[in-house]
């Protein structure tokens, strides 16, 4: 790696103590500046010959060991474990494999979000591979619920299905596991969810944290496991850990179908998933299945000459997923393994035009959570908000409570009633800040029919005659886990830097650091004593993003917030100058190259 440059990021060098006292006080708590240590940046600098800004943002991550920063920046596919080290995994491909030999009818049990369902397309065009016959079954989230059931089970038996392969679900399944063994079903698992106290009695238990198993990462999720399945059975196929040609090259599409289920998942882009991601978007760039190709064309990703993570969280993952929350997660693992470019065509405009539907769904939803939030809260004051209404679509109200919770910083609940006054009331809710969400719906439960998820994501159901009283405890144990400090809101930011500094060349620099998402967020950096070049103004369906242009001293940075259009008349009404915090990126249009800030947050600068 070479060391091509000599500056740091501006004065986060913070060499003058008095600027961190600086943005201590205009700030308070809300925002926090990763503490310099100029010698040890100096250090990673010359040891591991990158150039100063990479030094200074992996010393703020905490990587600074030579052979530490090699693997972050440089990893390579031979560093992915060995599939058999996958507790429960050899054992599940020689059952798998004796099914095909036998010639048995094999079916991928999959789930409806986006990791789901590359995870059953991966074992899918696997299965064809080796030459299984091979079906599926994608749950209908409306109707079906998450995870295995025994109608669907029991309708599997029905079509001569003798083996049935989980992917991403089943390992809390323990009835619907003795459910699978009275159908006379053969069931192997595959999973990387909570484990329960029980363990459901499967034919076989393939999963990252089996108990007595010493595997060492634990962040895999669904279609990272159904990759390492697949490896395993393409191994077993080829009769030696060197796979043939044709699985190899199968195998190069499976880990770009991985990356997707890995970034829209949520997981950590760390150790093995570093690897699946790093690797997968050079896969989907050179080599993407039929089906995401059409995808990417719809989404004209194809235009783009590398992709990343951010186009598989923000363009591919929800599209993917809007499939799932519009009730048509089938047709999305159909388009995922299709081979006929004519219907992938076909199932990629569908998909897309599911997309618009669920945003305007959401919005829609979104305002009518908006309108409680007036009517039932002070979101001044109250630690959390608890927000109910009729036939809320349940394929959004998570994506609403997210939404929420960004924008107040705090956890947000969002229930849709059975307005037929049959079934109990559902909700998902979303933590926005430190508060462990699990444990505090655990503290909740007696006014709950059941609950799931975990610290910052999780579902619920509950008796409409309840959710009054289940607001009035849930926002009390909020508020008292808040005055613990378990709610408090904090905006890390990795440095601070003068426009003048963001060139070009300095943010391919720190796109080094990349694949951003969970666990390496693309870097946060913030600017002091800026003013706004021209009128802010809002763009995008329902005016829901921000377009601004900003100058400190001589230079002028165009920047975006999305999803915070309202920023707009805020902004419009301040008359003084403004501190600024922002991720920069690189903006590609007609082939010229300009540095574009994403606005992350803004406040007053002091004294003004």
């Amino acid at each position: 790696m070479e060391n091509d440059s000599r500056k740091t990021i501006g004065p986060m060098a913070i060499r003058d103590r008095s600027i961190g006292r600086m943005w201590q006080e205009v700030m308070g708590n809300r925002w926090r500046i990763s503490p310099h240590d100029a010698q040890r940046v100096t250090t990673v600098e010359r040891s591991a010959g990158v150039p100063p800004v990479v030094a200074q943002l992996l010393v703020a991550r905490g990587i600074d060991e030579p052979e530490s920063i090699r693997q972050f920046l440089e990893p390579r596919l031979t560093q992915l474990r060995d599939p058999d080290t996958l507790p429960g995994l050899p054992a599940a491909v020689d059952r798998i494999m004796d099914a095909v030999r036998a010639g048995r009818r094999i079916a991928v049990y999959g789930d409806y979000d986006a990791d789901g369902m590359t995870a059953a397309a991966i074992l899918i065009r696997c299965l064809r591979h080796v030459g299984a016959d091979v079906d599926h079954h994608i749950p209908n989230r409306l109707d079906d619920g998450y995870g295995l059931n025994d109608d669907a089970l029991r309708n599997l038996a029905a079509r001569g299905i003798s083996l049935v392969v989980t992917v991403d679900c089943g390992i809390t399944s323990v009835r619907e596991a003795e459910t699978a063994a009275r159908l006379g079903l053969e069931l192997i698992i595959t999973d990387h969810h909570e484990l329960s106290d029980r363990l459901p009695n499967a034919l076989g238990l393939v999963h990252p944290r089996l108990p007595g198993s010493d595997y060492p990462f634990a962040g895999l999720c669904g279609a990272g496991v159904a990759f390492k399945l697949a490896w395993g059975l393409c191994r077993v196929a080829s009769g030696a850990a060197r796979v043939t040609e044709p699985l190899r090259d199968f195998l190069l599409q499976a880990i770009g179908l991985a990356a997707i289920g890995t970034v829209a998942d949520v997981v950590p882009l760390v150790d093995e998933n570093r690897l699946i991601v790093r690797r997968g978007l050079e896969s989907l760039t050179q080599r993407p299945p039929v089906g995401v190709a059409a995808l990417m064309r719809v989404t004209r990703l194809n235009e783009k000459a590398r992709l990343t993570s951010e186009d598989i969280a923000f363009v591919l993952g929800p599209r993917l997923n809007a499939a799932g929350r519009m009730g048509q997660a089938q047709l999305a693992v159909e388009l995922l393994t299709t081979e006929s470019a004519e219907r992938a065509n076909e199932l990629a405009e569908y998909v897309h035009t599911l997309n618009v539907q669920r945003d305007g769904v959401e919005r829609s939803v979104l305002q009518l959570a908006a309108r409680r939030i007036r009517e039932r809260h002070d979101p001044e004051r109250d630690a959390a908000l608890v927000l109910d209404g009729d036939d809320w679509h349940l394929g959004v109200i998570g994506l609403v409570a997210g939404r929420l919770a960004d924008k107040y910083h705090r956890p947000v609940i969002v229930i849709s009633r059975d307005g037929a006054g049959v079934k109990p009331a559902v909700g998902s809710a979303r933590s926005g800040g430190g508060l462990d969400l699990h444990a505090t719906l655990a503290e909740c439960g007696e006014f709950l029919v059941g609950h799931g998820g975990h610290a910052a994501a999780a579902g619920l159901k509950i008796h409409p005659h309840r959710i009054d009283a289940f607001r009035a405890a849930f926002c009390g144990a909020a508020s008292r886990r808040s005055a613990d400090g378990g709610t408090e809101f904090e905006l890390r930011i990795d440095a601070e830097t003068p426009f003048s500094q963001l060139t070009v060349r300095t943010v391919r620099q720190i796109e080094m650091l990349a694949p951003f998402g969970e666990g390496n967020p693309r870097p946060v950096l913030c600017a002091s004593r800026v003013t706004l070049a021209g009128e802010p103004r809002t763009i995008g369906g329902g005016d829901r993003h921000l377009a601004i242009e900003m100058v400190q001293l001589r230079t002028t940075l165009r920047g975006v917030a999305f999803g915070k259009g309202e920023w707009a008349d805020a902004l419009r009404n301040h008359a003084g100058p403004l501190d600024v915090a922002f991720s920069p990126v690189i903006n590609e249009f007609r082939g010229r190259q300009t540095v574009e800030m994403h606005l992350v947050d803004w406040r007053p600068s002091k004294g003004d």
